[in-house]
């Protein structure tokens, strides 16, 4: 299989490491593609290649994933999927530039240092190629589970946004105290909050600006700051119900 990446960040070069294939990259940055290709048995190619793959991933931001399909998807042969992040409007743009093509958008539910993980996919037309990168990323250790883009996308108000939102707010609104004061809860918030911080801001403002979630963060801080204690106590209940019976799943 012939696979160009469009996109040498990590998430292209984990399905780079993650799918058998011969593997040439493109990127804006001609010198990460570089990067990116010389540190595998892979190649560079120009981002205003006309060369055909077999296969076109598009491991691009959120916000120029559908010019990359409009770009890429014609020089695939027989698939084309994304790695974005984002479901619904690669999807419709994939079915609009490579209708006769197979067709899919992966979403891996982790930063590439911290692989295995979920790979969420909806598979919109389905194929050899398709179910050969299904298959390499289930044997490298990933869960990968069927959706759809509007499950998907609703989903990560929730998973990314939200909890983005709330865990940088604490960051943002904690004072510096000693480490003997820290409890339980504040140990782990500090900890996913150095998680979160380590990461790209430029992946994070993208999550923010393409997902809503933020600002219902913001109304529910509000409420338990506004709260007396017999208001606090419902929001309390209410919290405690929202979450199902093992902690990972919340009622919609």
């Amino acid at each position: 299989m012939k696979l160009l990446v469009v996109g040498a960040g990590e998430m292209g070069r984990w399905v780079a490491d993650t799918v058998d294939a011969d593997v040439a990259f493109t990127d804006a940055d001609s010198d990460v593609a570089a990067d990116a290709a010389a540190a595998r048995q892979a190649r560079r190619v120009p981002t205003t290649t006309d060369e055909a793959f077999d296969v076109v991933c598009l491991a691009v931001p959120m916000s120029v994933v559908d010019d990359a399909v409009d770009q890429y998807a014609p020089l695939a042969t027989e698939a084309v999927f994304d790695v974005s992040g984002v479901m619904a409007d690669p999807l419709a743009a994939m079915e609009s530039h490579a209708p006769d093509l197979e067709r899919a958008s992966f979403h891996p539910l982790f930063a590439p240092p911290r692989v295995p993980g979920n790979v969420a996919v909806v598979t919109a037309e389905d194929g050899p190629c398709l179910q050969a990168v299904r298959d390499d990323m289930a044997e490298a250790g990933n869960t990968v589970f069927e959706t759809t883009p509007e499950e998907h996308d609703a989903a990560m108000e929730t998973v990314q946004a939200s909890a983005h939102t709330a865990v940088l707010a604490y960051a943002l609104a904690a004072d510096s105290v000693r480490e003997e004061f820290a409890t339980p809860v504040s140990a782990q918030l500090e900890a996913v909050a150095t998680t979160v911080t380590e990461g790209d801001p430029g992946v994070y403002a993208e999550i923010q600006s393409t997902f809503d979630g933020a600002e219902a963060v913001a109304k529910a801080a509000r409420e338990i700051a506004d709260a007396d204690d017999e208001a606090f106590a419902e929001l309390y209940q209410s919290a405690k119900d929202g979450l199902s019976v093992d902690g990972r799943e919340r009622h919609q």
